[in-house]
């Protein structure tokens, strides 16, 4: 058995194993390191969604496929009549971030999708 002093110092000639990918790139969004590409720079471009998302995104309250609303860069639920926001590219698929929509907003987007 090591004793408290000996496994100090065993512990302290001991090196950390490099970071994975995955770990890499939570350091990158997290800021924690200066960004490789301008997009990710602040005051940069902001990241586009991509709409080949959508095959894989569901509401989290219904589990019901949602649809992307360009012209206000959310998701709309139309069953529940509610809308996520998307910031930076990335979905906001907290229900309390999800924003209420009114009848006349419902009515407005059937209008410009007919």
């Amino acid at each position: 058995m090591l004793s408290a002093g000996r496994l100090g110092s065993v512990l302290r000639g001991t090196r950390a194993p490099p970071p994975s990918a995955v770990a890499r790139r939570c350091l990158r969004v997290s800021g924690s390191r200066p960004a490789a590409d301008e997009s990710e720079r602040p005051g940069g471009p902001p990241q586009a969604f991509d709409p080949a998302l959508l095959e894989f995104l569901v509401c989290p309250l219904s589990k019901k496929p949602l649809r992307y609303e360009a012209s206000t860069n959310e998701l709309i639920n139309e069953e529940l009549g509610i809308a996520y926001p998307i910031i930076d590219g990335i979905p906001n698929m907290i229900p309390q971030a999800a924003r209420m929509m009114t009848t006349q907003n419902k009515k407005q987007e059937d209008m410009e999708q007919h």
